[in-house]
């Protein structure tokens, strides 16, 4: 082990004890520090993970020296503000998802870790999946051909925060959260679609929100809930490529068809995973062992450690092991796609990239 990392935790609600839970996985990183605004969990927290040093103000957190970088943990909004203020502070920064809650907001994060030499990286744990691996290796080697078409449809029966019975109702108003189904489950599918395509431009987008089903009426008032419960969109990515999104926090239908891509030469289920391809002029679905490949990858291939993880990865690239995923920049995009589905629903038309980023607004709170 090279170096051991001290780092900060900025919020240490239900997202910031789920990451501390990850790095306890992760040898040679250590958290010095934390900070929350709820003094009593805050406390707990920095118990049961035995962290030295709390505090109330964030600005307290970036003033140590021995801090190497900070994990934040805050409600989408608070994203930016509290990103940039840690790269300005000297700071690398890991950030939950989305990357904030307005595109315009995360092109600053990205201009200011640009301006600062900072890193930045946001909590996409599904681009570090052994399906996600398993396919980005297909992919490589040809066997799906040219990318032409993917599919990202994810449906929960009823799963919408607080207003169903779990989280908090923070999740469910736009002030706060900016966004519901596309922010707080789409980003995973979307981003890991993105990823797998290369990360192309996005060209245009049409798209619809609703929010239809029935709530318990005490809940509903209690939450101002105010956010989309299901999100759909079609997509044109540069490099001909297609991509038809379909998130549902809550629907009447049974199932979901997840996420799919497929090129000239073969395509891909990726749960449960599967290849399907023509061979020798028959049609072929082929299912595979990923845990033996994980098993022999990992004895092999010695650096898949730093892919094991968001966090094993993040902590990898802090010490200059493997080179940092884009994920700010897959984050990014994904933000302009869901943020394009708000603005082709609000004008009742197909809407560019171009037209995001003009119309895009600072969501940011001030802290």
């Amino acid at each position: 082990m090279s170096q051991e990392l001290k780092l900060g935790i900025i919020g240490t609600g239900q997202i910031g004890k789920n990451h501390l839970k990850r790095y306890r996985d992760v040898p040679g990183v250590r958290m010095v520090a934390a900070c929350d605004v709820d003094a009593d969990e805050l406390a707990r927290v920095a118990a049961e993970y035995d962290i030295p040093r709390t505090f109330a103000d964030y600005r307290e957190l970036l003033a140590l020296d021995d801090v190497q970088a900070v994990d934040v943990c805050l409600h989408n909004n608070l994203h930016a503000p509290i990103t940039i203020a840690a790269m300005e502070a000297g700071k690398d920064v890991y950030v939950e998802k989305p990357i904030a809650g307005s595109y315009v907001d995360g092109v600053r994060m990205l201009e200011a870790a640009k301006k600062t030499g900072r890193k930045l990286s946001v909590q996409l744990g599904r681009l570090f999946s052994p399906e996600t691996r398993a396919a980005k290796r297909l992919i490589d080697d040809g066997e799906l051909g040219r990318l032409y078409y993917a599919k990202s449809s994810h449906y929960r029966r009823r799963g919408r925060p607080f207003v169903d019975g779990y989280g908090s109702k923070a999740f469910v108003r736009r002030d706060v959260a900016a966004g519901g189904a596309l922010f707080d489950m789409g980003v995973y599918s979307i981003s890991q679609l993105l990823y797998l395509l290369g990360n192309p431009d996005v060209l245009t987008i049409s798209g619809c929100t609703h929010q239809e089903i029935e709530m318990y009426a005490d809940r509903r008032k209690e939450s101002d809930y105010d956010v989309e419960e299901l999100g759909l969109a079609l997509v044109r990515l540069a490099g001909g490529i297609t991509f038809f999104i379909e998130e549902a926090w809550a629907i009447h239908l049974s199932g979901t068809d997840g996420s799919k891509l497929v090129g000239s030469a073969g395509g891909l289920t990726l749960s449960p995973f599967a290849l399907h391809k023509t061979v020798s002029d028959m049609e072929m679905d082929a299912s595979f062992d990923l845990g033996g490949a994980e098993t022999r990858w990992g004895r092999v291939f010695p650096e898949i450690v730093a892919y094991k993880s968001a966090q094993h990865h993040w902590a990898a690239a802090l010490r200059g092991e493997v080179e940092l995923l884009p994920t700010a920049r897959v984050a990014l995009n994904t933000m302009l796609i869901s943020e394009g589905v708000y603005l082709s629903q609000k004008l009742g038309r197909e809407v560019s990239a171009a037209e995001v980023l003009e119309k895009s607004v600072s969501t940011a709170l001030e802290v």
